[in-house]
């Protein structure tokens, strides 16, 4: 598999997770492992479920530690008045470029920005963009891990 086919099934990946957890957000009452199973994976390749499936069970057992690095490090909000999107998207990077280091964080806060621009507001980018970074710059972490 090329690099780029699987950055591309990677971020195929993300959207999923996304997806998922907005719509975990908007219903907390739904647990993971329900809303993975309600998400139409027909004709999705199997990378791409895969991987959307463990970045969700990562951010299941890590919710707490998430929460307390989300709300350590947006300045002026709560995490329930943020815009979902910003919210999930930035959930995500967390986990996958600071948690569980599975991509270099460069990568992930870059995919969180493209998916908050996709998904979210007009100032979605900006915002998660400043989020992530100010994370990466205070803890000294944009070029420390690599690939797993």
């Amino acid at each position: 598999m090329s690099k780029s086919n699987k950055a591309q099934l990677r971020h195929l990946s993300r959207e999923i997770a996304l997806q998922i957890i907005y719509q975990i957000d908007m219903r907390p009452d739904s647990s993971i492992e329900e809303a993975i199973s309600n998400y139409p994976f027909e004709g999705v390749e199997s990378p791409v479920k895969e991987y959307s499936i463990e970045l969700l069970r990562g951010i299941d057992d890590s919710f707490e530690e998430l929460n307390d690095m989300l709300r350590e490090n947006i300045i002026g909000w709560r995490p329930e008045r943020m815009v979902a999107v910003d919210k999930a998207a930035i959930t995500l990077a967390m986990y996958e470029g600071f948690l569980s280091k599975k991509v270099p964080i460069a990568i992930a806060i870059s995919e969180a920005v493209e998916l908050a621009k996709a998904y979210g507001t007009s100032d979605s980018g900006r915002f998660v963009n400043g989020v992530l970074g100010r994370m990466s710059r205070d803890n000294g972490d944009l070029n420390d891990n690599k690939t797993k």
